[in-house]
């Protein structure tokens, strides 16, 4: 029999990996192209040709051997400076290879983290709505989330009720911009009062708070919006990165986590991560994939593509009568259901051979997710059945 612990996790499986498999039956019985599935964050724009380039280069350099073998737990000392030197490029930062750890995507890096930090019953602080998966990482290792109840308004966290639940066992603060699932970017503003509320909380409970900072979708952001870099606001940071959406490789699982030499008990962490890499079974980041992304790190994936969508779906929806911030970041819309029961809307889509996942898995009931990484036409195909259940609804 399986253990207690995985008995829950199976009962209460990703909401989002399941729609994603009902459209593989729907696909099935209608045809693929019959059926809209706008359930899974998986990027329909192909890498670009910087990656496939470097891919043909380092397997075909006659000088190249030892890349597929073991390296440092951390990663390659080599890739490791290109991309601190890259983000020192980026943002004036001033990191070298010593503050980087390559992992397994994003997903991997924050269990690297998360094994690195907890104990079991420290507290995990998320804002609403976030990844679901998030209960899970946090549950891995003992410790309990905290959800911060979402602000309906623009979707920036809500900073009054963030002050009154930060506890003596507090010891991380997950922050995800641009948001999935709503693609709000956490404004400068957020970000400089957040940090300020955490300084004096740890100056109050003598304790130190991290925040994480889960970052795969900074490079998708549109309109020329900023993302603020939180490494240069609060000292305790760590930041998760992935290029499974900036560079649309997300089967190849290639990520980092950066350190910052200000975070207390630096060394201490690094030596702890790099363990942790270890003894969770990962070992290291694939090694071909490192070495690929560092020849690849100023390639961008055609964004235009995904703003093309968003434009598309956003403005179709709300001359429909939908309600919907407009996403500034990611390739998500986070949209007000018709009906209250935002489980029973994603049903009625379903009908219509539409695929849509309920806000209440990203824990804020009466939304539901659009994921628009998906073909032009696809939303074109779908907008009519998008019309016709409002319509439905509102007789």
């Amino acid at each position: 029999m399986i253990s207690q612990k995985m008995q829950e996790q199976v009962q209460n499986s990703s909401v989002i990996r399941a729609m994603f498999e009902e459209g593989k039956r729907l696909a099935g019985i209608h045809g693929a192209e019959n059926v809209f599935d706008f359930s899974l964050g998986n990027p329909n724009v192909e890498p670009p040709e910087e990656v496939k380039k470097a891919i043909l280069e380092i397997v075909n350099d006659e000088n190249s051997m030892g890349i597929h073998g073991y390296m440092n737990n951390s990663g390659f000392e080599d890739v490791r400076e290109v991309i601190a030197k890259s983000i020192n490029q980026k943002f004036g930062t001033a990191f070298t290879q010593k503050n980087i750890i390559m992992t397994v995507g994003a997903a991997g890096g924050l269990n690297v983290i998360f094994k690195t930090l907890l104990n079991p019953m420290d507290e995990v602080i998320t804002f609403a709505p976030f990844f679901g998966e998030y209960r899970s990482y946090v549950k891995n290792y003992g410790a309990e989330l905290v959800v911060i109840s979402p602000n309906t308004i623009d979707f920036q966290p809500n900073l009054t009720e963030f002050k009154e639940k930060i506890t003596s066992k507090t010891k991380v603060v997950i922050i995800n911009s641009p948001n999935n699932p709503t693609g709000v970017i956490y404004s400068e503003d957020t970000i400089i009062k957040l940090s300020e509320i955490l300084r004096e909380k740890q100056k109050e409970f003598g304790t130190d708070i991290y925040i994480v900072s889960d970052e795969p979708y900074r490079e998708l952001a549109y309109d020329n919006a900023e993302v603020p870099y939180l490494s240069k606001y609060y000292a305790n940071t760590i930041i998760g990165y992935s290029f499974s959406k900036s560079l649309s490789l997300p089967g190849e699982r290639i990520g980092y986590l950066v350190i910052s030499d200000q975070a207390a008990d630096f060394e201490n962490i690094i030596s702890a991560a790099n363990i942790a890499n270890r003894i969770l079974g990962f070992v290291n980041a694939p090694s071909l994939f490192q070495r690929v992304i560092a020849k690849c790190l100023d390639a961008k994936v055609n964004l235009e593509a995904y703003n093309r969508n968003r434009e598309l779906f956003y403005n179709e929806l709300l001359a429909y009568g939908y309600e919907c911030i407009k996403p500034e970041g990611a390739f998500y819309m986070f949209v007000k259901s018709p009906i209250e029961n935002d489980a029973e809307f994603c049903s009625l889509a379903n009908k219509k051979n539409i695929l849509i996942v309920p806000g209440s898995a990203f824990g804020c009931p009466g939304y539901v997710r659009i994921a628009y990484c998906v073909a032009y036409t696809t939303i074109e195909k779908a907008l009519p059945g998008f019309k016709a259940l409002i319509e439905e609804l509102k007789k």
